[in-house]
């Protein structure tokens, strides 16, 4: 009766480890939306606030806040005088625009001279939720109407 018992628990144990199997990290489909952001390169035109007191600013220098979208769902950006690395996604995208995700980014901490927006810009990065491509420009939309972020592209 031992020997029974012992059999049915080791088949009942094979049996479920047979079921499990090791899931090697999917590949992306080959028909995941294209998001128009993969290997793409851009500098800041200016920062749109929502409130009208603000306004826009704009960069005393567009090359020193610029940001680059890599195919392998990495980043790297410029802060003015700081650089900076990490993860970007979007789950739901076309070729002019969808969700965004950015982070978090790792971010040398070096003190520029002022003026300088990247500090903000860097801390607004975080709250982007969105993006619209539109006359050549990269609209990055923060949450809860926080503001927008204007980019266009960087020559090589």
């Amino acid at each position: 009766m031992k020997t029974l018992m012992s059999l049915v628990f080791y088949t009942s144990a094979l049996a479920m480890l047979s079921a499990c199997k090791t899931m090697a990290p999917e590949a992306p489909a080959a028909n995941m939306p294209f998001s128009g952001l993969e290997g793409t390169n851009w500098r800041l035109v200016e920062f749109q606030s929502m409130d009208d007191a603000q306004g826009a600013t704009r960069p005393d220098d567009s090359d020193k806040y610029t940001i680059t979208f890599h195919n392998d769902g990495s980043l790297s950006a410029r802060f003015d005088c700081n650089r900076g690395m990490g993860p970007w996604r979007n789950d739901i995208a076309n070729a002019t625009g969808g969700t965004l995700a950015i982070g978090p980014l790792g971010v040398t901490k070096a003190l520029c001279p002022e003026p300088s927006m990247g500090e903000m810009l860097e801390r607004q990065l975080g709250y982007v939720r969105s993006f619209t491509i539109t006359e050549n420009r990269l609209n990055m939309a923060l949450m809860a109407d926080g503001g927008i972020i204007v980019w266009e592209p960087k020559p090589y």
